[in-house]
This record gives C-alpha cells, sequence and structure tokens, in this order.
C-alpha cells in the first residue's frame, strides 16, 4: 500500500493514470492532504464515492507517530517523531515576528560526523523516505492548527534537522517539491532551504532538478582546519565547494549562498580567521550566519564569548559583507543548532572526542 505522503504532484498524477483517473483529481487530493490536512479519504467530500473507495484500498496517509512534543516558553517546540521500531527524528518550530521556520531531519542520524555536532555522535541508521519528511510538515501544521482554518504557521522550512540532505536527495526533492506546489504548501523557493556539509554532486543535483535557497555549512576559513572540523572537506575541499557554490548560483532563487558558521571559542572564532574568510568571500556571492555553539555532553568544545563573536562578525561587516549573529533558540529541550538526538552514545569511527588542542589555530 502506497503512502500518499511520498508523493509529489508527478507521482500522484502518475498513480491516478494507473487508477484510470484524470490529471486533476491528483491536485485535488493533493490540495485535501497537504492544505487540509485530511488524514481519511472519507473526508474527500468532493471526490466522488468510487474514487475514495479506489485509494482507500490502494494507499493511505501515514505521518510519523509523534512520541514526543515539547516546549519552552518563547514558543520553540521540538516534536520526537518514531518513523520504525528502531528509530525516531526530531523537528522543531522556530517562530518568529512575522515568521515560522521548521527545521525538519532527512535522516536517521548522520554520517558525515561533524566534530561540534550531536547528530553525527549517534552515526547512521537510515534514510527517511519522502513520506517521513514531508510528514514533518504535516504533522507540525496539524499540530498548530492550520489544519483547522487558522493562519499558516509555518512560513519557511529549513533543511537544517538530522541527517545530511544530498545525500538523501531521491527522498528530499520529491519533499521539496511538495513545499513549493501550489496544490501542496505553496511556499517561495526562497522560503525552503537545503544545508548541506559539503556534498558537491549532491549541490550540483539539486540545482539541476529543484532549486531552492541553499546553506553551506562552512565553520573554518581554511582546508587544515575544516577537515578535522567537516570531515567531508577531506574530499570535497573548499575550493571544490565554492566551484559548486558558483554553479548552484546560476539556477538559485537567491543571488547569495548562506554560509553556516559555528563559533567555537578559541577554535574558529579570531579575528585573522575571519579575514581569511575575506578570501572565500571574494571568490562568491555569500552571506555570513554565525552560530553560537550549543554544548552537548562530552563535546569537548565551548561557545565562543559574545564579544569574540560580535568582534568576529564586526571584521567581516567592515569588509562589506553581511554577517548576523543566530539567535540560539531551543537549548533548554536540545533543539537547537547541532543538538538534535540529545544525549546519545558516540557510535562513530572517532570513539571520542577529538582533543580541543588538535583543533585551536
Amino acid at each position: 500500500m502506497i503512502n500518499l505522503l511520498s508523493l509529489d504532484l508527478q507521482g500522484m498524477e502518475a498513480l491516478f493514470a494507473e487508477l484510470g483517473e484524470k490529471p486533476f483529481r491528483a491536485r485535488q487530493v493533493l490540495k485535501w492532504i497537504h492544505r487540509r490536512g485530511a488524514a481519511d479519504f472519507a473526508a474527500m467530500t468532493d471526490i466522488a464515492k468510487d474514487l475514495r473507495a479506489k485509494l482507500a484500498a490502494a494507499a493511505a496517509i501515514e505521518p510519523p507517530l509523534v512520541v514526543g512534543d515539547g516546549a519552552v516558553p518563547d514558543g520553540t517546540r521540538k516534536w520526537l517523531l518514531k518513523v520504525d521500531g528502531a528509530n525516531a527524528v526530531e523537528a522543531v518550530f522556530i517562530p518568529e515576528d512575522g515568521r515560522g521556520t521548521l527545521c525538519v531531519s532527512s535522516q536517521a542520524g548522520c554520517t558525515l560526523d561533524c566534530a561540534f555536532c550531536a547528530t553525527g555522535k549517534q552515526g547512521f541508521n537510515r534514510n527517511l523516505s519522502a513520506a517521513e519528511i514531508i510528514g514533518q510538515l504535516w504533522l507540525a501544521n496539524g499540530a498548530l492548527g492550520c489544519h483547522a482554518g487558522g493562519p499558516r504557521a509555518v512560513s519557511n522550512v529549513v533543511f537544517m534537522g538530522m541527517g545530511e540532505p544530498m545525500l538523501n536527495l531521491d527522498a528530499v526533492i520529491p519533499a521539496a517539491r511538495l513545499m513549493i506546489d501550489d496544490n501542496g504548501y505553496g511556499l517561495s523557493r526562497r522560503r525552503v532551504t537545503v544545508s548541506t556539509s559539503g556534498v558537491v554532486p549532491g549541490m550540483d543535483r539539486l540545482a539541476a532538478e529543484c532549486p531552492v535557497a541553499l546553506a553551506v555549512s562552512l565553520h573554518a576559513p581554511d582546508d587544515a582546519l575544516r577537515d578535522r572540523l567537516v570531515p567531508i572537506n577531506r574530499k570535497y575541499p573548499i575550493r571544490e565547494l565554492i566551484g559548486a557554490c558558483n554553479r548552484y548560483l546560476e539556477r538559485a532563487p537567491r543571488d547569495f549562498i548562506t554560509f553556516e558558521y559555528v563559533m567555537l571559542d578559541g577554535v574558529n572564532d579570531s579575528d585573522a580567521q575571519a579575514r581569511a574568510l575575506l578570501g572565500i568571500a571574494a571568490g562568491v556571492r555569500c552571506k555570513f550566519n554565525l552560530i553560537p555553539f550549543n554544548p552537548f555532553t562530552a563535546s569537548g568544545f565551548k561557545r565562543s564569548p559574545p564579544e569574540r563573536i560580535k568582534r568576529f562578525a564586526e571584521v567581516l561587516q567592515r569588509a562589506g559583507l553581511t554577517a548576523t549573529t543566530r539567535k540560539t533558540r531551543g537549548d533548554g529541550i536540545d533543539a537547537a543548532c547541532g543538538q538534535l538526538a540529545g544525549d546519545v552514545s558516540d557510535r562513530t569511527r572517532r570513539g571520542k572526542s577529538v582533543p580541543i588542542t588538535e583543533l585551536r589555530a
């Protein structure tokens, strides 16, 4: 039985052709599922009973199972979602003035093992399906009252939860297409952001098939340090990464790449390292988003002091670059950037935290 949450418009039309139905019926059903939050074919009252019966026999609408729901006073909310008998993932909603951002996961765990990220410490279990990805948005809309006729709460979606999206594009692309489809969630391409640690072939494929906004986890101004912080850099070093960013900009809905940069005390936060970033910025249109490190058990890192982050940003800004500092949200429920997965056993090949002395510039 097929889970209809997994189908974008093209997939839905193919299914309806197999059922002997016209393409407009596929659009109707998409709207019922994603605009109105229908989970029962009987609720689709403007669709013929015989078609509803066909769908009930061949398909289902099955989001992940919510097994945890936590919130903090600022409105940040985290859901723990069971995707199978052995795996759960997390999605986080962050409300702000004028917008609401949902951070979704694309994998259960992560294979990339970035040194400062809690998710990487749990190792990699499996890719999520398109249904499990879009199901996070479907569930969030329902929990936030959107399906009951309330205003749209989620205005932006970021693929910045658990996992590396570029290593699961067979599911990420259909999910992203549903997010931007007017029959689905109707979000602008500029309001759907896929984040990557620098998987160059995936960046090229996403640009070709579904160009949405792009964020790149940079975190270091040179290959020597980035090799240690972001191990995928050993395969796709900064020069290749910048080339892929420029190719992506040829199709991107925005005219810049966002570089994410986690601020690690004494590791990557010196004035000299900020000035080194200017060389990278000279090669690609970009903005910098500085992220105060969010601690987790046995990480081995400390957050850069506020004054150090401010000074780092000023170096970039005085050179004419846009550099913002992300406000830490959700750390009280382990929902802040880099904290997803909570306290986990380190099942990576590293086996223990890299001593901070090995990472200092």
